[in-house]
């Protein structure tokens, strides 16, 4: 199954500039439509989850990091791979792939570049993710969120369910959203 052709943009000030003089930076979202953006995609996960978090078997702060993000869900024709980017620059990713086939979405691999993080990039590839699982059919969305990021995903419109868990040697809160309130 190819990936889904869905593309978002917004635009974003570009720091240390007054709102009146500000040039703007073209924030963009899409499914990743060629091997370059596959390979971009799996580049920037495996530089914010495995080295600089630490996670999946990588060495915090290393360099290379030791661990691999992937898993059954990257090769399932079913998973829809998206990328972000600022101006042409490919600098975030999210995920997104079908729970069976009763209309539940998981959201997950949610990653920004280090600098460009301040753009305000992960909005976006989180509406992204939202509005493409909504597009197909989806009534729910859950993504498992580290905590420093609940409040974010609180105010894009996701709820609070259960306790915190271990994911990955990390903890993660399991957040829900309803995709049949999302247009």
């Amino acid at each position: 199954m190819a990936e889904p052709s869905f593309r978002s943009s917004a635009t974003a000030s570009l720091p240390g500039r007054s709102s009146r003089t500000a040039a703007t930076q073209l924030l963009a979202c899409e499914a990743v439509a060629t091997e370059a953006e596959r390979c971009a995609h799996f580049r920037i996960r495996h530089q914010v989850f495995v080295i600089e978090q630490g996670m999946f078997g990588g060495s915090y702060g290393g360099i290379g990091g030791a661990g691999r993000d992937t898993d059954v869900h990257d090769d399932d024709p079913a998973t829809i791979h998206v990328i972000g980017r600022a101006a042409e620059t490919i600098c975030g990713t999210v995920r997104l792939y079908p729970l069976g086939a009763d209309g539940r979405w998981k959201g997950d691999r949610l990653a920004v570049l280090a600098s460009y993080r301040h753009l305000g990039l992960g909005a976006p590839l989180v509406r992204f993710a939202v509005s493409a699982a909504a597009r197909l059919g989806g009534r729910e969305m859950e993504a498992f969120i580290q905590p420093a990021n609940i409040a974010f995903f609180r105010w894009l419109g996701w709820e609070r369910t259960g306790d915190l868990v271990d994911y990955a040697g990390l903890p993660h809160q399991r957040m829900l959203i309803d995709l049949t309130r999302q247009t």
